[in-house]
């Protein structure tokens, strides 16, 4: 008899449904897996033959089981095919009526007694699922409420294989020794277990400009550089991003806890385990190797912090410091928004729509300032040139806004009073940002950075006077296309700040002077950050 359960397998963060056929006939006594397994799927004939066996009707023994994991030509990798696997061998051998398989993914690691054990990346598959149109699915006890998240979804959470045989075949579900819960760390908002927690914007004296350049970031999702020498406040603001950021909305919530799923369970779960809430802030280390900032590393291919910071902000302080196959490495998902982390045969695809701020100092001591009496460099001119070419070129002309930052001057403290607090930003960015989500209402885009150039052109167009100003810069050299359309997007920006229908000449300079690091025009902050 043949028989098809379903379950899926991740690439990357995308889901892709597996068929596990089973056909139990007369032949040569064994057990056959084909579909392109992997070991781990290999050693799964063991696993599961044990597990069956420990139940009633146990494992054929007496005839040959053939497995087939389809889409045959898709690798497959990962323990969590093991309940697929021993639910299509029982509906193969008539324990399980096999239209009750019908509609249902199964998830889970077997262990040799027949209890679930979980697997990383349920959340993920889940989602994939309810995509394809499923509606019930089976995995393991502690991750339930991960599933659950899903909305549409019909989630049972068992503890053995036994428990599963019960539930469908409508018999009373035996009793089971409780499942161990995953050792991952819960996933909560960094609110009240963060030192960001009691950074605020107004504790920033002066830097007006690069204030306003933060909130314009904020509002767009659009990338940020920030220079200046050392001690200038380029660190205390990129940490307070997080704090002018509004909530993530469920959808983001579900992409970015996908994500983090996909490093292992995120367990332990339990009634006090809440779906976060607050965009992340991942702040890695200079030293840090391509493969934990992009994706990679060995075995399963893993997101970096580009994809943990996904919704939120990556952080690359001393940026210049960061090897250059990571500086490189950055063109690509700056521009399109993901990460594809090809090995082999392997090809894993994973979200990176956050922030990307990047801070540098003018030189290697940071010493280094243009003006005269200030300047206390000892760095050789080539040391500077060499320093200065790693924030300049193809990734340079990727980020939206270049800001210098100055450090404050002692009158600056006189305007205590004009200063605004994170949440008072962080109100305005709300405003921007939902008149964005209204404007691209069914688009799948959320905020201006990811809006596609020619859908700009298209469908939202700079007046004629705005247009003609991009284009004098353009066709001067003093940008690229790729800038003319960065500055596009800003103008749209500052429109929403401001809260306008459309974006007039005004702000498409003050989009130009963001976008080359000129000095603002005085009017531009009028409105924003006083």
């Amino acid at each position: 008899m043949l028989a098809t359960a379903h379950t899926f397998v991740l690439e990357g963060a995308m889901g892709h449904l597996i068929e596990v056929q089973v056909d139990i006939s007369p032949g040569v006594v064994g057990a056959t897996i084909v579909g392109r397994p992997d070991a781990s799927l290999l050693e799964a004939r063991d696993r599961v033959r044990m597990a069956v066996t420990h139940d009633a009707p146990p494992w054929p023994t007496t005839r040959r089981v053939t497995i087939l994991l389809a889409p045959a030509d898709l690798p497959k990798r990962g323990t969590h095919f093991d309940l697929a696997i021993a639910l299509g061998v029982k509906a193969a051998d008539g324990a399980v009526p096999r239209d009750e398989l019908a509609g249902t993914v199964f998830l889970g690691e077997l262990g040799l007694d027949g209890r679930l054990r979980p697997v990383g990346g349920v959340l993920p598959m889940v989602m994939a699922a309810a995509r394809r149109g499923f509606r019930r699915v089976f995995v393991p006890e502690p991750q339930a409420r991960e599933a659950a998240m899903v909305p549409g979804v019909e989630v049972f959470g068992v503890r053995s294989l036994a428990q599963v045989v019960a539930q469908l075949r409508g018999d009373v579900v035996p009793e089971a020794a409780p499942v161990t819960a995953p050792s991952g760390r819960q996933l909560l908002s960094w609110r009240g277990e963060d030192r960001r927690d009691e950074l605020d914007m107004i504790d920033l004296v002066g830097m007006l400009e690069a204030k306003y350049a933060v909130e314009v970031a904020a509002a767009g999702g659009h990338h940020l550089l920030l220079s200046g020498p050392k001690g200038a406040g380029k660190t205390s603001l990129a940490e307070r991003i997080p704090g002018i950021l509004p909530d993530l909305t469920r959808e983001e919530a579900l992409e970015l806890t996908a994500v983090r799923s996909l490093a292992g369970p995120l367990g332990p779960v339990d009634e006090r385990w809440e779906l976060t809430t607050r965009p992340p802030f991942q702040a890695p280390h200079h030293d840090a190797s391509k493969a934990s900032i992009l994706g990679g590393g060995s075995g399963r291919v893993r997101p970096g912090e580009l994809s943990r910071a996904h919704c939120g902000v990556l952080f690359l302080d001393e940026f210049p410091l960061f090897r250059s196959d990571v500086i490189d490495g950055l063109r690509q998902p700056l521009e399109s928004g993901e990460i594809r982390v090809v090995r082999g045969e392997e090809a894993a695809v994973f979200p990176a729509r956050g922030m990307v701020v990047l801070a540098a100092n003018p030189c290697p001591c940071g010493e280094y300032h243009p003006v005269a009496g200030k300047n206390r460099c000892d760095c050789a001119e080539v040391a500077r040139r060499d320093y200065r070419r790693k924030v300049s070129g193809p990734v340079t002309d990727r980020i939206d806004i270049v800001r210098h930052v100055e450090p404050a001057r002692g009158h600056d403290g006189d305007r205590f009073e004009a200063r605004d607090s994170s949440e008072q930003v962080r109100t305005r960015v709300a405003a921007a940002r939902a008149r964005q989500a209204t404007r691209y209402s069914g688009s799948g885009w959320r905020l201006n950075s990811q809006v596609p150039g020619h859908e700009l052109t298209l469908h939202w167009p700079l007046p004629e006077v705005g247009r003609r100003r991009l284009d004098d810069h353009l066709y001067s050299g003093a940008i690229s296309s790729r800038g003319a359309v960065r500055i596009h997007r800003l103008a749209w920006t500052v429109a929403d700040l401001r809260g306008l229908d459309a974006p007039g000449l005004d702000e498409v300079e003050t989009a130009l002077a963001l976008r080359t690091g000129d000095p603002l025009p005085a009017r531009a902050l009028t409105g924003g950050v006083r």
